[in-house]
């Protein structure tokens, strides 16, 4: 039996190990087209299909595949070659060869150039964070939600979202707790609906821009602090899923991330604080 086949006999064991397409897509920052496109042309296949409604199915294991796909198409490796990287060619000796075609044309492809000098050196980011479970407390928020067309307009609607609470003379909660809510399915490069919630001392009058609400007690969160870029939080993500999965957990909530620091209070973004927050269960 191949991979993707459906099997009623092992669809319960699959089904508690296994993401939907939608939800790999947003750990790994991708999208939905993105993944389907490297079905198509073989790089990286879905685990399962259930041939009853087509959802394609991914395992956590899958993640490290893709992001090494992901690492050698922004350096301009073509798919071929990454599809012959991933059936066994030299992969360092491809590399190389790409390295000396970026010094002929490093007028416009120095960033190119960097991208490769650093993979080829096996540099990587230090996630040294333990995961840790805990509780998330019921809190008071005021939230505003709106669709924007990139990730750097939060930059600019975190403001916005400031300047009507303090009109409307908000208290934020000590100690000070922000987050987003992305509120569909998967990851999308635009046209992205967001929940940006700040949390604060007490309820307001809605306005047509904010509104209020209790976010309910999470008994358990597996957690995750993230130093660094957002750029790079599918790593966190990996080694955070990871733990879930190894330890029996299942996700059960919203996927939160919390913002402790950021651009309004430090210079570089090596110093960026971002703490993931998902809501898990036992498995039963």
């Amino acid at each position: 039996m191949k991979m993707n086949q459906y099997h009623p006999a092992c669809e319960k064991k699959r089904e508690d190990n296994l993401y939907k397409i939608g939800m790999f897509a947003g750990m790994n920052r991708v999208t939905v087209k993105t993944l389907r496109y490297y079905d198509e042309q073989k790089l990286l296949e879905p685990v399962y299909v259930d041939e009853e409604n087509g959802y394609r199915y991914y395992e956590a294991g899958q993640m490290a595949q893709l992001q090494r796909i992901l690492a050698l198409k922004d350096m301009g490796v073509s798919i071929e070659d990454i599809r012959r990287i991933l059936e066994g060619a030299d992969e360092r000796a491809l590399l190389l060869e790409k390295k000396q075609q970026i010094l002929k044309e490093l007028a416009t492809l120095t960033a190119k150039l960097a991208q490769v000098e650093s993979y080829l050196a096996k540099e990587s980011v230090n996630l040294a964070s333990p995961v840790i479970v805990k509780e998330l407390p019921e809190v008071i928020v005021c939230s505003m939600k709106q669709r924007i067309q990139s990730y750097d307009e939060l930059f600019t609607l975190m403001p916005q979202m400031g300047l009507q609470m303090e009109s409307l003379e908000c208290v934020c909660a000590k100690p000070e707790y922000c987050f987003t809510h992305y509120l569909e399915e998967g990851y999308q490069e635009e046209d992205i609906l967001v929940e940006i919630c700040e949390a604060v001392t007490e309820q307001k009058a809605d306005n047509s821009m904010v509104t209020f609400q209790t976010m309910p007690y999470i008994p358990q969160a597996a957690c995750i602090f993230h130093k660094g870029s957002y750029n790079t939080l599918h790593q966190s993500y990996a080694m955070l899923l990871a733990y879930i999965e190894e330890n029996g957990y299942e996700i059960c909530g919203n996927i939160r991330e919390s913002y402790i620091d950021g651009v309004w209070n430090k210079e570089t973004e090596e110093e960026w604080l971002t703490e993931i927050q998902i809501p898990v269960k036992r498995k039963m």
